[in-house]
């Protein structure tokens, strides 16, 4: 009995030790004062990605317009920022893209590239990844500050596994997934 009880406890400890799938990833940037198209294609010439950092304030209103991105009537924060490239894509290579949308991540905010002061460290949440359409490179990051204790409305990417091993659809069924897709319905009154 008491080898039984040795071997369960080895089992439940392997158990808690094993890493989970989520990994905490520190995003690290630099500051930049200047915004504009020739500024962001000297950054990516060097190896760098342009990155804005919203507050929660001054977020897109509407996921289907770009341009609806707007602040209240409160002090909105955006702050400029610039990240490795290659600290990004190493990311993305572990996170892979969909859930990196769904993820918070550490920012550290630096005094300059390759310094070792620090000048805030923030939790910020992903909201878009601008990509070329026809290279697949990055061309800048949209982040928006994500304290504790902050609502946030995120698109969570569901992923169904063991369908290979699923009893059902061995016997020939089928496995239907459904879309989540809000409807807005207007009345009318004649």
């Amino acid at each position: 009995m008491s080898k039984w009880w040795r071997a369960a406890a080895g089992v439940f400890k392997t158990a808690v030790v094993t890493p989970s799938s989520r990994c905490f990833h520190t995003i690290q940037a630099i500051p930049r004062e200047i915004s504009g198209h020739r500024v962001s294609v000297r950054e990516r010439s060097v190896g760098r990605i342009p990155a804005v950092v919203f507050s929660q304030s001054y977020v897109q209103r509407d996921p289907n317009d770009p341009t609806s991105i707007t602040a209240d009537a409160s002090v909105s924060q955006k702050v400029l920022l610039t990240t490795e490239r290659k600290q990004i894509k190493a990311i993305l290579k572990h996170v892979k893209l969909p859930f990196f949308c769904s993820n918070t991540f550490p920012l550290q905010i630096r005094a300059g590239s390759g310094s070792s002061t620090i000048l805030e460290t923030r939790k910020v949440l992903p909201i878009k990844i601008h990509m070329d359409e026809e290279t697949g490179k990055i061309m800048n990051l949209v982040f928006v500050w994500a304290e504790d204790g902050t609502e946030l409305k995120v698109d969570v990417p569901v992923v169904f596994t063991g369908e290979d091993v699923c009893p059902g659809l061995k016997k020939g069924w089928f496995f239907g997934s459904v879309s989540c897709v809000s409807i807005f319905f207007s009345w009318q009154t004649y």
